[in-house]
């Protein structure tokens, strides 16, 4: 549970968008290689503690959110949050491979992931930037003439998240070097699927958690070309906007063209490169499967499967970025006609599967029904309670008053009044004159006398 809220899976995957008012380089660092990544990479040290029920639940929590990122990230038309919606999908992606017993395929596209990633996310951020803080992509285009760097290092990072390559043994006969010309996603992706694709020979009912894979491979073709396309392929949609638009400067556009470079080739050689290798390819965990009816795929499993799946992967992919380019450079299909005729699947997708919706009526709604009955708890019981003591309060008080005035104060000033009769009665006697005092003191001593 602690892994879906950080790394933004169904059904705690609403966050991560929202958290996209930020910086953008805040957003290339925290939503592409730190922050969002640390569950994924918890669950992915955590997996030879998981039971095969755990592995199956976190492989369908990671299906579901691919696929339902991948499909909102279509309509989506700020720049940015795009960008967001697809590393949800790609953390989905990481999710399911570690749930279908590939912890290596999630952690090895995780840093792909984490360089492509931050090279797209810098790369719109050099967008808003040249165009005056404008995020709408509909607003854009034909932008590769005025910001060439831009486009061309953005163009590398949705070649690698696209799992594109040039397969050299189609070309070349009696080739056998496999997958030569592909980017690192290329290759972090395909072990994904491949992992995939084998759970699913070994586990037929769970058939759902290849095809999601597959199908959303195809998609995310289709919504990164079609940032991509949006954005700088295409004639100007904003002529203001075109004419004042320019490149970034180097401290910006330096970082895009290092991060390219790492977006191409950190993953070279693929599962058996270096960074493969550097992860741990030598080590094996076990997972007790007895009793689970659930057959984890082991490497030599997969290993079969790796050129169908990646044929696979390829021909979705290709699919999804040859529909983009007739849709948004040829317009064979018409976008705006196809938003038109599907209307309310349109609107469903940009309300984000109305999740906020849901949220506003299971949580929110119940809980500000709740604390209205607090407060009528608090004005009529609690209140009233309060209000009848001090109510209260106020009789005793008058009566109090009423004692204190009437017994109290009256007792004591008919003391007082004695008293000063007393005194004003000792008054005839203390004269102050001194024969009066001379005349009392000698009869004073002769009545002594006598009475001695």
């Amino acid at each position: 549970a602690g892994c879906v809220g950080k790394s933004a899976q169904f059904p705690l995957q609403t966050w991560l968008p929202d958290a996209m008012e930020g910086p953008t380089p805040v957003s290339a660092l925290v939503h592409s290689a730190t922050m969002v990544a640390a569950g994924v990479y918890l669950a992915g040290r955590f997996f030879p503690v998981f039971l095969p029920e755990v592995l199956l639940t976190i492989a369908y929590t990671g299906a579901i959110t691919l696929f339902v990122a991948a499909t909102i990230a279509v309509v989506a038309t700020d720049i940015k949050r795009v960008l967001a919606y697809s590393t949800i999908s790609q953390l989905g992606y990481m999710m399911l491979a570690i749930g279908l017993g590939g912890w290596l395929a999630g952690l090895f596209h995780l840093i792909t992931h984490a360089f492509f990633k931050s090279l797209m996310f810098l790369a719109s951020g050099s967008v808003i930037v040249g165009c005056h803080h404008e995020q709408e992509m509909p607003r854009m285009g034909g932008l590769r003439k005025k910001m060439p760097v831009t486009a061309y290092t953005m163009l590398v990072g949705v070649i690698a998240i696209c799992g594109l390559a040039i397969p050299l043994h189609w070309i070349i006969p009696g080739f056998s070097g496999g997958y030569d010309i592909a980017f690192s996603g290329y290759h972090s992706k395909d072990a994904i699927i491949a992992t995939a694709l084998t759970y699913a020979n070994l586990n037929p009912i769970h058939l759902l958690l290849f095809l999601a894979p597959l199908i959303t491979a195809g998609i995310t073709a289709f919504y990164m070309f079609r940032l991509w396309f949006y954005t700088f392929a295409g004639t100007p949609r904003d002529q203001e906007l075109y004419d004042h638009c320019h490149e970034s400067p180097r401290v910006m556009t330096v970082p895009l063209v290092i991060l390219a470079v790492f977006a191409m080739f950190c993953a070279i050689g693929g599962e058996g490169g270096p960074l493969f290798n550097l992860l741990g390819a030598s080590e094996t965990h076990v997972v007790d499967v007895a009793g689970s009816g659930i057959d984890l795929p082991t490497h030599s499993d997969i290993s079969r499967f790796h050129g169908q799946a990646g044929m696979l992967a390829l021909l979705v992919a290709g699919l999804g970025t040859l529909l983009a380019y007739l849709m948004y450079c040829r317009r064979q299909p018409d976008p705006s006609l196809i938003k038109r005729q599907f209307a309310a699947t349109h609107e469903f997708l940009v309300e984000k599967w109305r999740f906020d919706e849901l949220y506003d009526t299971m949580f929110v709604r119940p809980v500000h029904v709740i604390a209205a009955w607090f407060a009528r708890f608090d004005l009529s019981i609690l209140d009233g309670i309060l209000h009848g003591c001090a109510r209260s309060a106020v009789v005793v008080a008058g009566w109090d008053r009423k004692f204190d005035e009437g017994v109290i104060d009256r007792l004591i000033d008919w003391v007082a009044e004695k008293t000063q009769d007393v005194g004003r009665s000792l008054q005839a006697v203390q004269t102050g004159r001194l024969r009066q005092y001379v005349m009392f003191i000698a009869l004073g001593v002769v009545t002594l006398f006598v009475l001695i």
